[in-house]
């Protein structure tokens, strides 16, 4: 019997209760082999028989607990985008409604408790906050009830909804407690504040997944959708992506970005490569030499005969291992949801042992008693103060890096950056500038009346390096060239105010016999020794300068890195430069360790084995071709001034690119998770000593029993204490102390 896998993306997933719950009923069905959720991605990847089940069958699995699956062929995942973009609008919209309407009924119950009306008015005010903002908590708790389960929507459909109808009973009801000689209170307020609280929560939620996909779609943009196929009879037909095979011939234009992987069959041109290497530098290109999808061609063109289509190609290769790197880290947020699978079912089970035992030991006052204990028992464990237990420490906590220019994405990377033991580091444009530039320039003879000469022929090179010549030649008058050449892999050749001159490489210099005096021979070998990329420029008889182009190093890296390794973490450099070159870099920036032409698969790899070793790896980079490395970490930060996608792909950026902030995210993660288990910790002793409290457990002792109004009044203070905590992160130090540094 043939098994089929496929992913779809699922609907209303909340926690990871509920994704519990549409594996368990996906599984549940005959035929299905297996289904597993990923909560990060918010879809399933099911296994499955299609000869004993149908999509259709599955899906209506999922919908009879109410989540769904977008089964459709085409465009499912931008189908739910749109949907989880409607959906999380009207939360907002909803949560704006609740805190409105939440608001008075607050302002009343504790201003004006004994106006006229009063409890009525808050009656009116609390009825649409909780039957109709807070109508989805009802309603997914009751689709739980009939599966047998429970999550956090149990919990609170449970507080708020015994509040509120416990409230309406004693307003409609007065003298059944007056008749007994308790004076009946009203908890619109404490139905009304959780129904808000919690949606708070769930908007907070929302937005940090809002954007775990989007560097999956901005990988997936970098594939163009149609190429310039060339038919045997010479004839170029614009086709679709997915008409291209292999071995067929495709035309790359100036421009273009590379649609699919080949070897060039004809002509030449340089590409920018560096979504794969992360090098600045356009590669050169010629006949067999091979290109890769997602590359973007610079000025030439040339025809490639394509090796490697859609998701055979490189990209897509790039595409899946960030999508499956992604989808394997836990968030810290799940806590609440694993604890809640007992702790929910706990806290009924204590209110309705609460209510039984009063019935056995109170005699006649055994119905108030226990009524009474059943309703305090479900307000003081009101999960507010665990709802709001992380988010409101993750809001405070990323407040205070982005004052310190870092930006926090999610709380997984949080709770990983305090136990970080080893940094890999990306060499260009994370530890270096990642730009090249002029660093040393040598005339012969100190004379350099001929650079206005070299600016005008380097300004109509094509070549990469020829810009950072013509900008540090900037101050130079420029003259259009009467002549200009362009000598392939070897340099150009021009002629201005009437001399010839030759740019480029030895190899062009000794092809035209000219021989560099002893100075500029003897400093050509010293830098060829360092790794470094030197330029000659000459006229017909004599070489006239050397010029020394290179990456520099970021005016912090060398300090930044000697902290990491100070503060006791293992340092890495990745680069998908020449072994040489990542050497001299390397003991320029105090690097140990480091691995040289790593393309981005590599580069993930290596991360793996360090993590194999036990290692918590922070990956640090700014390009598309760290975004594996970077989903692969257990902590991804990007540099701001790098690509959009190592952004996205990341759960840090350093805004402004300095490695020294690295050590201050360690110390702030430190700070906030901290606080984080704090609030849950203290939220957890909240209820497990105010719940027996609420039940009576006092009274056979001094004949104290909670008062509801007592009991939500704590639940208030419960909630208040988390934030006040939380946001004690904002009088921390913004200097980092290396002494707390070490490793976790």
């Amino acid at each position: 019997m043939s098994t089929i896998r496929r992913t779809f993306p699922v609907l209303h997933l909340h926690c990871a209760a509920c994704a519990g719950a549409v594996e368990s009923a996906i599984q549940s069905l005959p035929g299905v082999e297996s289904a597993a959720v990923n909560l990060a991605s918010r879809s399933v990847a099911i296994g499955y028989h299609p000869e004993s089940v149908s999509l259709p069958q599955i899906r209506s699995a999922a919908q009879a607990i109410g989540y769904d699956l977008l089964t459709e062929e085409k465009n499912g995942s931008e189908a739910a985008e749109k949907i989880r973009t409607g959906e999380y609008r009207r939360l907002k919209i909803r949560t704006a409604w609740a805190a409105a309407l939440s608001l008075p009924v607050v302002a009343l119950s504790m201003l004006f408790p004994s106006a006229a009306f009063a409890d009525e008015l808050m009656w009116a005010l609390a009825t649409p906050v909780v039957c109709w903002v807070g109508r989805d908590f009802f309603l997914r708790a009751g689709r739980q009830l009939r599966r047998k389960t429970a999550s956090m929507d149990t919990l609170v459909a449970l507080s708020v909804g015994v509040a509120y109808l416990f409230s309406a009973a004693n307003v409609l009801l007065p003298d059944f407690w007056i008749a007994r000689g308790i004076l009946p209170h009203v908890y619109f307020e404490t139905a009304s504040v959780i129904t808000t609280f919690v949606l708070l929560g769930r908007c907070m939620e929302e937005r940090a997944k809002g954007n775990t996909s989007s560097s999956l779609k901005k990988l997936m943009r970098l594939q163009p959708q149609t190429v310039t196929l060339v038919c045997a009879d010479g004839r170029q037909v614009q086709v679709g992506l997915e008409q291209v095979a292999a071995g067929d011939t495709v035309l790359v234009k100036p421009g273009e970005r590379i649609a699919v992987d080949g070897i060039v069959a004809e002509g030449c041109s340089y590409v920018d490569e560096s979504m794969l290497s992360g090098e600045p530098v356009p590669v050169l290109k010629q006949e067999r030499a091979k290109v890769y999808a997602g590359t973007i061609n610079q000025k030439g063109s040339f025809r490639l005969s394509a090796e490697k289509v859609g998701a055979e190609t490189l990209l897509a290769h790039i595409i899946r291992m960030v999508q499956a790197a992604q989808g394997s880290k836990a968030p810290v947020q799940k806590l609440v949801d694993r604890v809640a699978a007992v702790f929910v079912p706990s806290v009924i089970g204590a209110a309705l042992t609460a209510f039984a035992a009063w019935l056995l030991i109170a005699g006649a006052s055994g119905v108030t008693h226990g009524l009474l204990a059943f309703v305090t028992v479900l307000i003081i464990a009101c999960p507010c103060a665990l709802g709001l237990a992380t988010p409101t420490a993750i809001v405070v906590g990323v407040g205070k890096a982005a004052e310190q220019g870092i930006l926090v994405k999610d709380a997984e990377s949080l709770e990983a950056a305090r136990k970080i033991s080893a940094v890999v580091l990306d060499k260009t444009g994370t530890i270096t500038e990642g730009k090249p530039a002029v660093t040393a320039a040598l005339w012969a003879n100190g004379d350099s009346r001929s650079a206005f000469a070299l600016r005008s022929i380097e300004a109509q090179s094509e070549h990469p390096l020829a810009d950072a010549v013509v900008r540090h030649l900037a101050g130079e008058p420029a003259q259009a060239p009467t002549s200009f050449e362009s000598l392939t892999g070897k340099g150009v050749k021009g002629t201005v105010g009437g001399q010839a001159y030759l740019v480029g490489s030895a190899r062009l210099l000794a092809e035209n016999r000219i021989t560099p005096d002893e100075q500029l021979a003897a400093a050509a070998k010293t830098f060829a020794a360092q790794a470094k990329t030197t330029i000659w420029f000459a006229d017909e008889k004599n070489a006239l300068a050397l010029l020394v182009v290179e990456d520099k190093l970021k005016e912090t890296s060398r300090a930044a890195i000697r902290q990491l390794r100070d503060s006791g973490l293992a340092v890495y450099m990745l680069t998908g430069d020449s072994a040489a070159t990542a050497r001299e870099v390397a003991a320029a920036a105090g690097v140990d360790d480091f691995c040289a032409e790593a393309l981005p698969q590599q580069k993930a790899a290596f991360v793996r084995r360090l993590q194999r070793e036990g290692k918590v790896v922070a990956m640090v980079g700014d390009g598309i071709n760290d975004s594996a490395a970077l989903a692969q970490a257990d902590v991804s930060i990007a540099m701001g001034t790098g690509s959009d996608i190592a952004v996205d792909a990341a759960g840090m950026t350093i805004v402004s690119s300095d490695l020294s902030k690295i050590s201050a995210a360690i110390q702030l993660s430190r700070q906030t998770v901290g606080v984080i288990r704090q609030n849950l910790f203290w939220a957890f002793i909240y209820n497990l000593i105010g719940i027996p409290v609420a039940a009576g457990a006092l009274f056979a002792v001094n004949g104290f029993l909670l008062n509801p109004m007592v009991a939500g009044a704590a639940m208030a203070l419960s909630s208040i204490c988390v934030v006040a905590n939380s946001l004690r992160l904002r009088r921390t130090p913004k200097k980092v102390d290396r002494r707390k540094l070490g490793i976790a």
